[in-house]
């Protein structure tokens, strides 16, 4: 079943979302080489505590097989694409760390992320960066009242296509509210005029996630959420919780 969000609403989701724009601003402050993943989650859930938000990611078991995520921020370097488990492992320079957060206030959602590179930066990282960055912006663009899922989906495949990158539509956008995983599915690839009609009220998480080895094929760890690359290559994820407005679309994960 799909949503609409009322005017009211969507500004309690708006504040839901300002909590995970800190977050990510917070966490991206305090990674440097050397600092381990396990620091960078506690910074998170600083930001959690001084907000009187809770994480939907802390405990979240998609299925009865899957382990409860031990962490308030997914957090996946290099070939890591998704779902990175807050290890002690050791940020190292150059590399390339994606964050994602959520944070639930008053009984509504944000979620979003970011990715960036640690220390020295590579070219090649920056440019995958740029190209997921862009097609966030071209699916943004495309969430209009009159449009439909197809027509966000397209516009990020064909940015990230033309990139070179690697796309997989396994995992991909989603619905937003009350809890973090909601119809409809977003895809990263998909045909134009296609899909669910996008109607004002709608909420979305658009995120485009591509593997910079031009592969749409990816591999789990055996700790059933670390999604990485199978050609090794590296990775890159950004988010913004979006809503379908007669405004336009309206972001929902921006600081205030």
């Amino acid at each position: 079943m799909i949503e609409l969000r009322t005017p009211g609403e969507l500004e309690a989701m708006r504040a839901a979302g300002a909590v995970v724009a800190d977050m990510l601003a917070a966490v991206r402050a305090a990674a440097a080489p050397g600092v381990r993943l396990t620091r960078l989650d506690a910074v998170a859930r600083d930001v959690l505590a001084a907000a009187g938000a809770t994480s939907p990611f802390l405990g979240y078991a998609p299925a009865a097989t899957t382990p409860p995520f031990p962490g308030v921020v997914c957090l996946s370097v290099n070939d890591v694409a998704l779902h990175g488990v807050p290890s002690p492992d050791v940020l190292g320079d150059g590399d390339l760390l994606s964050v994602d957060a959520g944070a639930t206030l008053d009984g509504w959602v944000g979620d979003a992320a970011i990715t960036f590179p640690v220390g020295t930066p590579r070219p090649e990282d920056l440019s995958l960066v740029a190209t997921a960055e862009r097609a966030l912006e071209a699916g943004i663009a495309a969430a209009v009242v009159g449009n439909r899922v197809g027509d966000v989906s397209a516009a990020i495949g064909a940015v990230g296509r033309a990139g070179g990158c690697g796309i997989n539509t396994d995992q991909g956008g989603h619905g937003v509210g009350r809890t973090m995983h909601e119809a409809p599915h977003v895809p990263n690839e998909g045909r134009a005029g296609r899909g669910v009609p996008l109607r004002p009220g709608l909420v979305i998480a658009i995120e485009p996630w591509f593997l910079a080895g031009g592969s749409d094929d990816y591999r789990v760890d055996a700790d059933g959420w670390t999604l990485r690359s199978a050609d090794g290559s590296r990775a890159a994820h950004v988010e913004h919780t979006v809503a379908v407005t007669e405004d336009g679309p309206r972001i929902l994960t921006l600081p205030l």
